[in-house]
């Protein structure tokens, strides 16, 4: 690489960010449709990479009940082996903005896949529930550095003109990963233990790290930063303290909670106040640990709201689902997983077409019948009982994945895609925290409401089934009341601008 090509400029926030400085005569983004061959490779491997870590998010779903009866613990602590996760990623994602910029592309990847797969290798060999969550937690690690890089270089290397598609393909990942994840749960636990749940993952996970250790290198040049270790522990305390507390409702709910739900929620809800403060304080220094200049963006703002209540309706469905095709209808593990696969297909069908879709008629023609749809699928959801055929619960499924596969796409590329280059990093950093918050408070939120409306029955008299029946039908008529909210939003979504400027003014 000569010495002009590794040259960086101040208005860089990301090493990632300048599609110019990859290669000798490598085309701009901004102007070429071809992506240089070096792109197609890391994209590539980032993609599958991605898609296996982000698959672990949900995997444990068809496993707790499973869990819940090996380990004596409830469905309460059960989820946090999800919840957890998601809130792992919340709490390192934001440092990923400058992550991206004191390392390299390659440093970042093997950091990724060796926490990913030591998280992978300690559950697999747990001895019981605190070792099992420990593992989760250091898996979460690894895949909270993936998709920020993904993003990022997709973002640095994909024109705008087709920046839909990849995003598709991003979606894919995101959203179809988690998807699927219980069918894949539910195929190997009708044979096998929960272990191999990890057991399975540990030689693709190592696969994909030899890999990228030889093929992945770094595409730009890095430059130092300063982490700013009081807004790391405030953000760990803010979104650590608001899923804690929404979690510890459903605990209370069963009588198990150790101190009032209020008091994590606000702390939480303050430490967050003080994060947001001192990144200003400091944004105007440029060492803001997660730069909020992108909120600034009315594209990017209504676009991130959108899709923190989507992948909160997308993990909330996904943690219940599971449960009530067991726990009510009898299902085994792998019919609960077949169940559940039509919907990940209909999910990864569609999100390509939806890329191509957007890069013809923009984000709101697909992303509000995207949102009714989603709305009507979990109104839906209120009416199933012991007594649903599980054709109308795969059909509602289906339709409620086909939805979120709608809104998706549209809502990250718009999200990204309307800011300037040098925010690039922070704007992801920003959706993917925001998302993994979405996904846990929707995770917990959904076992609460659950945990609540099932405890009401039982004292009401009802029989076990009929309580956790009671229980599902709580949850659900909440989530279709709260789907109202994204329905509202989606008529305010906009194309983006197309930002081709590389800086925005600080301040």
């Amino acid at each position: 690489m000569t010495a002009e090509t590794r040259r960086g400029t101040p208005a860089d926030t990301s090493g990632l960010e300048r599609g110019t400085e990859v290669s000798p005569g490598t085309a701009d983004p901004e102007t070429d449709e071809r992506l240089p061959k070096r792109a197609k490779l890391i994209i590539g491997l980032l993609l599958a990479s991605a898609f296996v870590v982000i698959l672990n998010e949900t995997i444990m779903g068809v496993a707790l009940p499973s869990l819940i009866r090996d380990l004596g613990i409830t469905a309460s602590t059960a989820q946090w082996l999800t919840t957890a996760y998601l809130l792992t990623m919340a709490i390192i994602i934001p440092t990923t903005g400058q992550v991206l910029q004191r390392f390299g592309t390659k440093s970042v990847f093997i950091a990724a896949m060796t926490l990913f797969t030591l998280g992978t290798l300690i559950a697999a060999v747990a001895p019981g529930f605190p070792v099992l969550l420990a593992g989760r937690v250091v898996q979460a690690s690894g895949t909270a550095l993936m998709i920020p890089l993904l993003m990022t270089t997709v973002l640095t290397f994909v024109p705008a003109s087709r920046r839909g598609r990849m995003m598709g393909l991003i979606s894919i990942v995101i959203a179809v990963a988690p998807a699927v994840g219980p069918t894949i749960s539910g195929l190997i636990l009708n044979s096998l233990s929960w272990r191999w749940l990890f057991i399975v993952v540990l030689p693709i996970a190592l696969v994909a790290l030899v890999l990228g250790s030889l093929l992945i290198t770094d595409i730009a040049e890095t430059r130092k930063t300063r982490f700013d270790l009081l807004s790391i522990l405030l953000a760990a305390v803010g979104f650590g303290g608001l899923i804690f507390g929404l979690s510890s409702l459903g605990e209370a709910a069963g009588g198990e909670a150790h101190l009032p739900p209020v008091v994590p929620v606000a702390v939480g809800v303050l430490a967050l106040v003080a994060f947001v403060l001192r990144s200003f304080s400091l944004q105007k220094q440029e060492r803001a640990l997660m730069d909020l200049r992108p909120f600034r963006t009315r594209a990017f703002t209504i676009s991130t709201l959108l899709v923190i209540v989507s992948m909160a309706t997308l993990f909330g469905s996904l943690i219940l689902l599971p449960i009530y095709l067991q726990v009510v209808l009898g299902l085994d593990t792998l019919q609960t997983g077949l169940t559940l696969l039509p919907g990940g297909v209909a999910m990864g069908v569609a999100a390509p077409i939806v890329g191509r879709l957007f890069d013809r008629f923009g984000p709101r023609p697909l992303v509000t019948p995207g949102a009714v749809m989603l709305s009507a699928s979990l109104w839906g959801l209120t009416i199933v009982d012991e007594g649903t055929d599980v054709a109308l619960v795969i059909g509602i499924h289906v339709a409620l994945n086909i939805g979120l596969g709608f809104m998706l796409t549209p809502l990250l590329t718009s999200a990204l895609g309307s800011l300037p280059k040098n925010l690039y990093s922070h704007g992801s950093a920003i959706v993917n925290t925001l998302q993994q918050v979405g996904g846990a408070a929707g995770t917990a939120l959904f076992i609460t409401l659950m945990t609540t409306g099932t405890v009401a029955a039982t004292a009401g008299g009802s029989d076990a089934t009929a309580a956790q029946v009671a229980g599902v039908h709580t949850a659900f008529i909440w989530g279709a009341c709260i789907s109202i909210i994204p329905v509202l939003l989606s008529l305010l979504v906009r194309r983006p601008t197309g930002i081709d400027r590389n800086d925005m003014p600080a301040h």
